[in-house]
């Protein structure tokens, strides 16, 4: 089943209600059609961290808060139907609010800067951290007593990993029962899984 971007989840993602989604997608046709294209090159430039727009150079079409709302609304459907890897059809679907014409320019823009929007996402995911993993390394040891109980037989995992931070790199050494195990696995599982939906 293919993922569904509408104006409901645009609007969960930017916390504003399904209506006022619609509302602030419809600013859109203020612009006249000529000047769309320029203007949505210009929000997927935002998106990917280069050139912030100026509301200076559109005051004349919306006033601030108009602007700032739809601004938030296009950058909002370009990053979710990029990290959703959601095709043509989805993403028109979210816009249907939109005059056909104008439907076609966003999806060109889109289509003609998919790589480089999907690119962005993932170094701003990467740039949570500064901490990469170089190397690792792992030994299975089995406890078999401590000082508390005479008879253990309890496997642990000893794990070193060197990683590198802020061009340093540090050793870091973890040991673990069979449940921490389980646990690190799952965790490591599920942001696995995240940086899958970003390629």
């Amino acid at each position: 089943r293919g993922c569904q971007l509408t104006a409901s989840h645009v609007a969960y993602c930017t916390g504003r209600t399904a209506e006022v989604t619609r509302i602030m997608i419809k600013l859109l046709e203020k612009l006249p059609g000529t000047e769309c294209l320029k203007f949505l090159h210009r929000v997927i430039d935002r998106v990917c961290g280069r050139d912030p727009l100026r509301f200076h150079d559109y005051s004349g079409v919306w006033d601030l808060a108009e602007w700032l709302e739809l601004i938030e609304v296009l950058s909002s459907v370009f990053r979710a139907a990029v990290g959703k890897k959601m095709s043509d059809e989805e993403v028109q679907q979210s816009i249907s609010e939109l005059d056909p014409s104008y439907q076609e320019g966003l999806l060109k823009c889109l289509k003609g800067r998919r790589e480089e929007i999907r690119q962005a996402l993932i170094e701003k995911t990467n740039a949570v951290s500064s901490t990469q993993l170089q190397n690792f390394d792992w030994q299975l040891k089995l406890a078999l007593s401590s000082d508390k109980i005479s008879s253990l037989q309890t496997p642990l995992l000893n794990l070193d990993l060197d990683v590198k931070e802020n061009g340093a790199l540090k050793p870091v050494s973890i040991e673990m029962n069979r449940e921490e195990l389980q646990t690190l696995i799952n965790s490591l599982e599920a942001a696995n899984k995240v940086v899958l939906q970003l390629k």
